[in-house]
């Protein structure tokens, strides 16, 4: 079925590979490389620019889940509760997905585990302070034992 994320419409999850639609002023891009890979903030490790919103999406295969590490060389504008810039990272495919962290700073955020095949990372830059940003990877590895239900109220 359809489903709109930002602007963006995805014909369906197991759908094409969308990444470089990039709406004016967003940035980001749907991940599925088999062998894992990386993403960056926009410029990095020059300073990201202001007023900027980028998705990503990274899509592991049925039964796999998601390692994410961050580079050590991070830098986002601190702020109380990290409410101005920061980078926000859900356990699922959707901005409504269970959060995992959010974070800013300059201490890089720890390694994160999926439960499940998608991990959804939205970073935020406001129009304040700009820093270097971010650079994380990824790789893909075969689900643990302890299954998880998402459907579960």
């Amino acid at each position: 079925g359809l489903f709109l994320l930002k602007g963006w419409n995805f014909s369906s999850l197991s759908g094409h590979n969308n990444s470089g639609v990039t709406p004016a002023g967003q940035c980001g891009t749907w991940i599925k490389e088999p062998d894992g890979g990386y993403f960056t903030s926009p410029n990095y490790p020059e300073k990201y620019p202001p007023e900027r919103e980028c998705i990503y999406i990274i899509e592991a295969s049925p039964r796999q889940c998601i390692d994410l590490f961050f580079d050590e060389k991070y830098s986002i504008e601190p702020s109380w509760e990290c409410r101005f810039d920061h980078i926000e990272v859900r356990d699922g495919p959707f901005g409504f997905s269970p959060i995992i962290g959010r974070y800013c700073g300059q201490e890089s955020p720890t390694y994160v585990r999926s439960s499940g095949r998608y991990l959804y990372i939205k970073f935020v830059a406001d129009g304040e302070l700009e820093a270097i940003g971010f650079s994380a990877r990824y790789n893909f590895t075969q689900g643990g034992q302890r299954s998880v239900n998402v459907f579960e109220s």
